[in-house]
């Protein structure tokens, strides 16, 4: 049996603006096992950029439980969660969100920066990047690089500290067909080769209908789970 890598139990997020409670998440339940690929889907206003935020560390819980990779995340302090978030936790973003006057080998380098590694840090810079087939781009800048290039450096970065999942956040949602069809098989590929657990939010059926199992979200709540 595949080990449980997140189990989310009666989750709740309620954000507080001014006498007015919104209540983002509503109780939800759900766990991905290690190796899986799945996308959540849902319209805007869903809940499904909230729960990405829980699910990557970047935003505590109100309720409920959360355990990511067999620890307990629920009720961990900013500082806690931001170790744990460096850790176990692989982000892909739309915005590719690199550093513009950096090169491809010092984006992919920062985890390990902020991690303490030294030793064999370009090393390991340079194999990730090989393994998105970027190779023979690693002195190049963001500028020098085209979209589909960029967010290859940014799953080359999300993968460089062989985290417990990565989180694509629409992922091919600023790239053109081709190249989003592009970045969607090195997903895949390091799902393939390496058993790597890819979680994509998106809101295109065609990127959903890649990946193993869907979790619709409603009104901050699961709708359905498609296999």
């Amino acid at each position: 049996m595949k080990k449980t890598v997140i189990d989310i139990r009666d989750l709740t997020k309620v954000y507080s603006m001014g006498d007015v409670e919104v209540r983002a998440l509503r109780g939800v339940t759900f766990d991905i096992k290690k190796g899986e690929v799945v996308s959540i889907m849902g319209p805007s206003g869903s809940g499904k950029s909230t729960l990405m935020n829980v699910l990557g560390c970047l935003d505590r819980l109100t309720s409920g439980q959360y355990v990511l990779d067999g620890e307990d995340v629920s009720h961990l302090t900013d500082d806690q969660l931001a170790q744990i978030r460096n850790q176990k936790v692989g982000f892909v973003f739309q915005n590719f969100n690199l550093l513009s006057r950096s090169t491809a080998l010092a984006n992919v380098e920062l985890p390990l920066r902020y991690a303490g590694v030294t030793a064999e840090r370009s090393e390991l810079a340079v194999k990730a990047l090989e393994s998105v087939g970027l190779g023979d781009r690693i002195h190049h800048k963001p500028s020098e690089l085209s979209g589909g290039q960029q967010q290859r450096v940014a799953i080359a970065r999300a993968i460089i500290n062989n985290p417990a999942i990565i989180l694509a956040d629409e992922p091919t949602g600023n790239l053109d067909s081709k190249s989003g069809k592009e970045i969607m098989d090195v997903l895949l590929g390091l799902n393939k080769k390496f058993g790597t657990t890819l979680i994509v939010v998106t809101h295109d059926p065609k990127i959903g209908a890649l990946t193993q199992r869907t979790i619709h979200i409603f009104d901050g709540l699961i709708k359905k789970v498609k296999a």
